[in-house]
Parts: structure tokens; C-alpha cells; sequence
């Protein structure tokens, strides 16, 4: 109460009833609100304002596709992707590229298994924005294909689970460093504005896009849920996924040894359960097939 007002009596007992129903009203009302299910969208913010999208950041050929081609995938070059999500309350990139800005030629540039034709920042200036624009900046996690132009963001507010950060600037030594030249691609990051998570995030609080906890291929390995109006919801998999054939062979990792595979088999069954409770879309980042469908920046999804 503020501190000039008074507190005026309750005289009678319709006035009590009426007290009554406005109180068990509005706990109403709190109860809703804090359990609104994920991907529900507030009156304010309409999904139909939301849109995503898609820079093309080149092609990755698979380290090891003998093993691959052997449990059934049939084309093991990987696409390279990043996502801008603009919201009324701002901007969020979703992960950086494969080779940094700085290395591609107007030709296309070539580093051990990437080639890249395009830069980040040329596909944002496309559709008018600058790095300094962005409002949030998240990876889905730190590996190389992922990061390489993370630093550029150091300006936009980091969206990273706690035990990631841990892992990409530990406190000690560890046993088994990340490469040099994968961490001096983030390492802007580590001064940078952060917001630690600890789990699902709403990052516009809205319901409409949503950072789903994803661990087991790195320790704080995230994947994000985008609510919108025309296509309808979907889940961007990060590395969760890597190729379709994951999905029906259930005991397909294929990178198995390089993260925790009991979290990673968790984490798959929550992202399906997801996609099977919103009715949502899976786009896998890497599917290259799948990929070379979906419109490309300037062109949107909403």
C-alpha cells in the first residue's frame, strides 16, 4: 500500500464477498501466468510479429562418413546455418558460422572441411542490421561450426547455460583444453554482457522463443523453440541432431565419446516430446538436404 493511502473498513458482507471473489481472481490469474505452457504467446506481443531468418553460412564435409554411410545416412555433408529472430522486444541471433567473417573471399573460402560463400554480417547488412543492433546472442553450443564469428556480438547480451561457460572458460586448467583456435574465436564473450541459464529460458517473455536445455553433446548444449503464426512452432536442433536417420535409430550418436550420451538420449526424447505436445516443426541445422528447401535472408518466415 502506498504509503499516503488509507485503509478503509469492510462494513458489510457483500463487501466481504466481493473482497472475497477479487482476491481468489486475481490468485487465479498468478496461477495461470506461471504455468503457462511453452510456446504460448502473450495479447501484447501477437505471434504474427515475430519473424525468423535464415543465413546461409556454407557447407561442412563430414570428418569420418564411412561409418555413417554404413547406418544408413545417405548424403553425410553437413549444411552450416545461422538465425535471426526479430521480436518487437529485439533481436536474437542464433549461433555464428563456421569460419570467421574476416576469411571469406568474394569467391568463397575453403578451411580444412568448411567453404563458406557468404559473411554474417553481409547477409544482416542485407536486411538492415549491424552486429551492434542485436539484442541477444546465443549458441546453441561452442564447437567451431558454431561460433567462429561469436566475438562480434560480444556487444549483445550472451544467453548461455552455466555449465557451458564453464566449459568454455574454465576456471583450471582441464584435462582436455578447447583448440586455441576455436576459443580465440569467442573469447570476447568472456567480458561481454552474460545472462547465465540454468535450464529453459523465454527470452521475450512471451512464450514465442524459447531456449530449451538441451545438454549432452557439450555440457550446456541448447536448443530453440520459435512460435510463429503462419508456419507455426519449431525447433531449431543445434547439434542434438545432425542428420534425420537419428531419429529412427534410436541409438544413433554419432559422435558418441566426444559428449555424455546418457544426457544426449534425455535431451532427444525432450526436444520429442516437444515437437509432439506443440505440434512442432524439427528443423535440424545440419540436414543439408532439408535445408537447401527452406527460403534463404533476405526472404523470412513469420
Amino acid at each position: 500500500m502506498h504509503p499516503s493511502s488509507t485503509r478503509r473498513p469492510i462494513n458489510s458482507k457483500a463487501e466481504t464477498s466481493h473482497g472475497r471473489r477479487w482476491i481468489l481472481g486475481a490468485l487465479a490469474l498468478v496461477t495461470l501466468a506461471s504455468i503457462a505452457p511453452l510456446g504460448t504467446t502473450s495479447a501484447q506481443t501477437p505471434a504474427s510479429a515475430v519473424k525468423l531468418y535464415i543465413f546461409d553460412l556454407g557447407q561442412l564435409k563430414s570428418a569420418n562418413p564411412q561409418p555413417l554411410l554404413d547406418r544408413g545416412v545417405t548424403v553425410t555433408d553437413m549444411s552450416v546455418v545461422a538465425y535471426l529472430i526479430v521480436h518487437p522486444r529485439g533481436t536474437l541471433l542464433w549461433d555464428s558460422g563456421t569460419i570467421p567473417d574476416e576469411l571469406i573471399k568474394p569467391e568463397g573460402t575453403t578451411v580444412v572441411r568448411a567453404t563458406v560463400k557468404k559473411t554474417l554480417a553481409g547477409q544482416l547488412a542485407e536486411i538492415g542490421y549491424k552486429p551492434a543492433d542485436i539484442t541477444y546472442m546465443a549458441l546453441s553450443h561452442y564447437h567451431y561450426d558454431h561460433s567462429a564469428n561469436a566475438n562480434a556480438f560480444a556487444g549483445s547480451t550472451w544467453l548461455v547455460q552455466r555449465p557451458e561457460r564453464a566449459a568454455m572458460f574454465p576456471e583450471t586448467p582441464p584435462a582436455n583444453p578447447i583448440d586455441p583456435n576455436v576459443s580465440a574465436k569467442f573469447a570476447a564473450l568472456k567480458t561481454g554482457k552474460t545472462m547465465l541459464l540454468d535450464g529453459d529460458h523465454d527470452v521475450f517473455g512471451d512464450g514465442s522463443v524459447v531456449i530449451v536445455s538441451t545438454p549432452g553433446h557439450t555440457p550446456g548444449h541448447q536448443s530453440l523453440f520459435v512460435k510463429l503464426a503462419k508456419f507455426g512452432p519449431l525447433v531449431l536442433s543445434g547439434d542434438l541432431y545432425h542428420y534425420p536417420s537419428e531419429r529412427s535409430l534410436k541409438d544413433f550418436l554419432p559422435f558418441g565419446g566426444r559428449g555424455n550420451d546418457a544426457q544426449e538420449v534425455a535431451s532427444k526424447a525432450k526436444v520429442e516430446a516437444l515437437l509432439k505436445d506443440k505440434g512442432a516443426t524439427l528443423w535440424i541445422q545440419h540436414d543439408i538436404v532439408a535445408d537447401a528447401k527452406l527460403k534463404k535472408s533476405p526472404a523470412y518466415y513469420d
